[in-house]
């Protein structure tokens, strides 16, 4: 007499497994974009391009003509930040920047600080010059530097 085994199961095929489809791992998700935040320095520095080759005019604060002084509070009111008018009270605002550490839009004085400037980057400034040459860039080496303020 034969005894039932309970609980056998059925003989099964099992497939090869090079017959199964492959599940291919998913890529990893790339990181999120880092959009870099505009600070009003570099606002203010692209204000100052628009106005490259205007007229200087002692004690002017634009839009057609400026002062050296009159340029960066003009350039700063672009990008929403109000700025003492004269190149002596920049001087004396915002915070103190190392020349080592400058960035796009800190406000260089130079001359004992009668004379105001935007940090451009890559050495150079962007200022109302004189007479005759108005709003340009020059290095930020071709005058004596007094200090360097970030707003």
């Amino acid at each position: 007499m034969e005894i039932p085994l309970i609980g056998v199961l059925p003989e099964i095929e099992i497939p090869f497994l090079g017959d199964l489809p492959q599940i291919m791992p998913r890529a990893p998700t790339p990181p999120a974009a880092v959009i870099p935040q505009r600070t009003a320095g570099d606002m203010a520095v692209d204000a100052a391009r628009t106005k490259l080759g205007s007229d200087y005019s002692y004690g002017a604060v634009g839009p057609d003509s400026f002062d050296c002084s009159g340029l960066v509070q003009w350039s700063y009111e672009q990008a929403g930040v109000e700025l003492p008018r004269t190149s002596y009270d920049q001087l004396a605002a915002g915070t103190p920047v190392p020349l080592d550490e400058l960035r796009p839009g800190d406000m260089v004085s130079f001359y004992g600080g009668s004379h105001s400037a935007l940090y451009a980057g890559d050495g150079k400034v962007i200022h109302a010059s004189t007479y005759g040459t108005g709003v340009t860039t020059s290095p930020l080496s071709s005058m004596p530097v007094t200090g360097a303020r970030r707003f």
